[in-house]
């Protein structure tokens, strides 16, 4: 896994594919559109030693094999990512619609930014407390990211999974 994402301190980012229907989320999956096409990422640091807040977390690879974490496990939380549901932007004066993580990492800087103008003071550190509070995340539990699978709980696609930003905001 890649640094920063690897890093204890860092809030690492997945992927997910995101469809709603009258602004209403009707499924959200991990998002992977096959090899070389794009997706979410995630995995195990072979550097870091997994952070006390990610105890007793596993992670499923594609072979249905468990194994509990002994490093860090990648990513954190998720968010849409898919390219063909993902956030229209402007740019040099044209519409065009992106995604990938990338576009994740920044969703969540602007959520948690909301979410600190709300609250008048800084979110700050925030691994500890989503992991010790997992229901202020919608949990992704369908599909893959080419080497582990979603499963209840954190996993390696999608972490805890993606923001609930009312329960997120609550929480903070």
């Amino acid at each position: 896994m890649d640094f920063p994402a690897s890093s204890p301190f860092a809030l690492a980012c997945g992927g997910t594919s995101l469809r709603a229907s009258q602004a209403a989320i009707v499924s959200e999956v991990v998002w992977n559109d096959g090899a070389g096409e794009g997706s979410g990422g995630g995995g195990i640091s072979s550097y870091f030693p997994a952070p006390a807040w990610q105890a007793g977390a596993t992670a499923t690879n594609r072979q249905g094999e468990t194994e509990p974490l002994t490093k860090r496990g990648v990513p954190d939380v998720a968010g849409n990512a898919d390219p063909e549901t993902g956030y229209e932007v402007r740019i040099d004066g044209s519409n065009t619609v992106i995604g990938g993580t990338s576009a994740v990492a920044p969703l969540w800087a602007a959520l948690l930014a909301r979410v600190n103008q709300r609250t008048g003071t800084p979110a700050g550190y925030l691994n500890p407390r989503l992991y010790q509070n997992p229901h202020a995340l919608r949990d992704i539990t369908q599909g893959n990211n080419g080497d582990f699978d979603a499963t209840a709980g954190w996993d390696a696609c999608t972490g805890l999974g993606s923001p609930n930003g009312s329960l997120l905001a609550g929480l903070l």
